[in-house]
C-alpha cells in the first residue's frame, strides 16, 4: 500500500484529501506545517507529499526545498497545492522542486489522477 503525507495547516483540508486518498486505497499521515513535516519524512517512509504553500513554522517551499537537499528523501515526488493561481507562484513552487503544482479547490478526480501518476498506483 502506498503512502502519502498531506501537509496542510488547514484540517478541513487535510480531512478532505485524506478521504478521497483512503477510498482510494492509499495509507495516509497528516502534518500540520513543513517542520512536522520534515520529521515525519525523516523517521518514516513515503511515497509521496501533498504540500500547502501557506503555512506557519514552514512554508511548502521551504519543505520542498529542505527534502530535496536530503539524500534519503530528495526521490518522494511532491505535489504543491495553493489558493495562489498566478504563474509565478507555479514557478516558485517547480523551483524549489514540485513535480505538480495544483490551485484549490482541487476536484477530486483531478487529484486523485496526479496521485496515482506520481506514485505509480492504479486506479481501484
Amino acid at each position: 500500500m502506498k503512502k502519502v503525507l498531506i501537509v496542510d495547516d488547514a484540517i478541513t483540508v487535510r480531512m478532505y484529501y485524506r478521504d478521497i486518498l483512503e477510498r482510494e486505497g492509499f495509507a495516509v499521515e497528516e502534518a500540520v506545517n513543513g517542520m512536522e513535516a520534515l520529521e515525519k519524512a525523516l523517521t518514516q517512509e513515503f511515497d509521496l507529499l501533498v504540500v500547502d504553500v501557506n503555512m506557519p513554522v514552514m512554508d511548502g517551499y521551504t519543505l520542498i526545498r529542505a527534502v530535496r537537499k536530503e539524500p534519503t528523501l530528495r526521490a518522494i515526488p511532491a505535489i504543491m497545492i495553493s489558493t495562489e493561481a498566478g504563474e509565478h507562484d507555479a514557478a516558485l513552487a517547480y523551483s524549489a522542486g514540485a513535480n505538480f503544482y495544483l490551485v484549490k479547490p482541487v476536484q477530486p478526480a483531478t487529484f486523485s489522477l496526479h496521485v496515482r501518476l506520481l506514485t505509480g498506483e492504479r486506479a481501484p
